[in-house]
């Protein structure tokens, strides 16, 4: 089996648009559409609480479960004094100068200094959850070293998107893909999964002291902006580079990773859902599509199968 040399904590980042008063601070803060869209701080299927199940399922030997988010949310159900869970705010983190945050780089940008975090974790986002027993092997050599899992998309050179109209998010892959350019040569470089990835302190900090300008400038950012890099891509092409970590296997990263994107037409996150069932991945992504407005059937829908799927409460949760 293939085991991480030094203990393993998971880290999370979350936020839950219906707490009072975060939505009215996003308000004062937004000048772009983009920066209201509800699918990056909604939390109405509750995943993080079974992505927290999926890991008591499925990753019994994670060491702490580490979950970071603006005060002073902490989710209703959410026991903070089990020894496993550490709830931090971005403010015990984060300087002052660049709080309020909404940009989630920002945000993973400071995971290395989580308080007595890991020096390798497993990073997963809200909406992410294990779904095998094998995961962890999946992220490590036989020897120990690192897996970095990518797609078989490449990221679009910064010359050929239209800067005016290129969502954040690409553009800021493209001001990833130009730094390590820069720093290692040019290449083709792919996107990461959609799914976990282990992170490094030592790399993220070496992210932040060789590109410093890039950094500063997405952390200075209230919302994903063109000039930003998304660290977890940034960080994870930056092991490839300096041979921190390996390459997976593309047959191995298709297995940890399992897509879906939950929308409002019920037939077709209905199969998206069903093609999950089918494959059995090693981790599941239930990304938010709804837009504005959530179909109550989708919704119904996807809850009864993340309780099919993670039906058990983990020993964190409060009782019903």
């Amino acid at each position: 089996m293939n085991k991480p040399n030094q203990p393993i904590d998971v880290v999370y980042t979350w936020v839950d648009d219906g707490f009072p008063g975060y939505s009215d601070a996003l308000q004062r803060y937004a000048d772009d559409p983009r920066d209201s869209d509800p699918n990056r701080t909604r939390d109405n299927l509750e995943t993080l609480r079974y992505s927290l199940r999926s890991v008591w399922q499925h990753l019994p030997d994670v060491r702490s479960i580490y979950i970071f988010s603006c005060r002073p949310q902490v989710p209703s159900w959410l026991d903070t004094s089990h020894p496993n869970i550490n709830l931090v705010h971005h403010d015990e983190v984060i300087a002052t100068r660049y709080l309020p945050t909404f940009n989630s780089f920002c945000i993973v940008s400071h995971l290395h200094l989580l308080p007595g975090v890991s020096r390798q974790f497993l990073y997963f986002e809200d909406d992410v959850l294990a779904n095998s027993d094998d995961l962890m092997d999946a992220m490590f050599t036989p020897d120990g070293h690192p897996w970095v899992h990518l797609e078989s998309r490449k990221v679009v050179p910064h010359c050929k998107l239209d800067t005016a109209t290129a969502s954040p998010w690409n553009l800021s892959l493209a001001n990833a893909d130009n730094a390590l350019t820069k720093r290692f040569g040019a290449k083709a470089r792919r996107h990461i999964i959609h799914g976990p990835q282990i992170l490094d302190c030592d790399l993220l900090e070496l992210m932040c002291r060789e590109f410093p300008e890039r950094v500063e400038a997405t952390r200075n950012s209230k919302f994903r902006s063109g000039d930003n890099i998304p660290p977890e891509f940034l960080a994870r092409h930056l092991a490839l580079e300096t041979g921190a970590a390996s390459l997976a296997p593309s047959a191995l990263s298709n297995k940890v990773q399992g897509y879906a994107s939950v929308e409002n037409l019920r037939l077709w996150t209905w199969y998206q859902i069903n093609r999950i069932n089918r494959r059995k991945p090693m981790s599941i992504t239930l990304n938010d599509s709804f837009g504005d407005t959530p179909n109550p059937k989708v919704e119904t829908m996807v809850k009864k199968q993340l309780e099919t799927w993670f039906h058990d409460p983990a020993p964190w949760e409060f009782p019903a």
